[in-house]
């Protein structure tokens, strides 16, 4: 079976080709649904498939930058994108990138990165998925408050209303974005940015991970102006990620290449589906894939811990992330599918 894996001359590690083949479409499909890049799966699929944590992370920043181009162009033309929100936060967005890269290079040559990037994905994958969930299951409370209060539900409502309280802070320069529908402080979308940003560079997930429910329940866009507008922070940070990547020595060109060839033609089929997806069912299934992908660190973690059971480990975490993956995009491509056929119905019956 030897054919099934191809080395990697810059990390010097021979890789299970076809994994990264399922990673680029089925992560272009995800990242361009949920607005992430879906990087924040790449970089623990890239490590678990055998990459040094450090080459995983550069390796992912460069395939992700070149296809959140191509899902930024499609969210445009849908309407999607608050680029005046998404140039303001690039202020903080580039000096916390280069924060989080430094922190990176610096864990390496302590020889900890691999053991703090996966704690550090662990409690923010808990943290991500505990809020998504508490967040549709206050927005159902409040539902079922107003049908038995016999009052009208606002379909924009949401569960967590913490965006709210930040939106009242009145720090100077106010700003007002048309696009997103909000009047908030300046400071609030940079210093979202700056955090963001920071763990971009050292978890190499284009800062998506977070931004995307950053931009929805502390900053207060609605959710597909959410994930149009996250892509096209993604895009600019991805690009000047894989630059800085890059000159440290750090990015595996023929795993991008690879990838990014899957991701094009998938991040075009993420983008439609936001179409017929809408709201709360992009919360849920962000949901359901951030668990999966927090379930499958904590196996390669368990090699640590019970080594006797170390192989039947790393299979069952490479199984799940690219099981996982795989999944979720057909999920997504189906559903897209369905809504397309339903919208051509209408027009036939029209």
């Amino acid at each position: 079976m030897d054919w099934l894996y191809i080395l990697m001359p810059i990390a010097g590690v021979s890789i299970f080709w076809p994994g990264l083949i399922i990673l680029g479409i089925g992560v272009g499909i995800i990242g361009g649904f949920f607005g992430m890049g879906g990087a924040w799966m790449v970089t623990p699929g890239l490590n678990i498939l055998g990459f040094p944590m450090a080459f995983a992370i550069g390796t992912d920043i460069a395939h992700m930058a070149g296809k959140s181009l191509i899902s930024t162009m499609r969210h445009g033309k849908f309407g999607n994108v608050d680029y005046k929100l998404g140039l303001i936060m690039l202020v903080g967005t580039i000096v916390g990138f280069e924060a989080g890269a430094q922190m990176v290079m610096w864990l390496e040559r302590l020889g900890n990165v691999e053991k703090v990037v996966r704690w550090i994905y662990l409690l923010l994958l808990t943290f991500i998925a505990w809020m998504v969930f508490h967040d549709v299951r206050r927005r159902l409370q409040k539902e079922r408050a107003a049908l038995a209060a016999g009052t009208k539900f606002d379909p924009l409502e949401t569960g967590i209303e913490w965006h709210k309280t930040l939106q009242n802070i009145k720090i100077p320069p106010m700003i007002h974005l048309p696009v997103a529908g909000i009047y908030c402080s300046a400071w609030l979308p940079i210093s979202v940015s700056f955090f963001t940003g920071w763990l971009a560079g050292i978890l190499g997930i284009g800062g998506g991970l977070i931004r995307m429910p950053a931009l929805i329940y502390l900053i207060g866009c609605p959710t597909h102006i959410a994930v149009g507008t996250d892509l096209f922070e993604v895009m600019i940070s991805g690009l000047y990620g894989a630059g800085t990547y890059t000159y440290k020595g750090r990015t595996e060109l023929v795993a991008a290449l690879i990838m990014l060839i899957g991701a094009a033609i998938g991040a075009q089929i993420g983008a439609v589906a936001t179409k017929y997806i809408k709201g709360y069912g992009i919360r849920v299934a962000f949901g359901i894939t951030v668990i999966g992908c927090g379930v499958s660190i904590v196996l390669k973690m368990a090699q640590a811990w019970v080594p006797e059971y170390g192989r039947f480990l790393d299979v069952s975490a490479t199984v799940l992330i690219l099981g996982l993956v795989s999944c979720m995009s057909l999920y997504i491509f189906v559903k897209m599918v369905q809504g397309a056929r339903r919208e051509l119905a209408m027009k036939r019956g029209l």
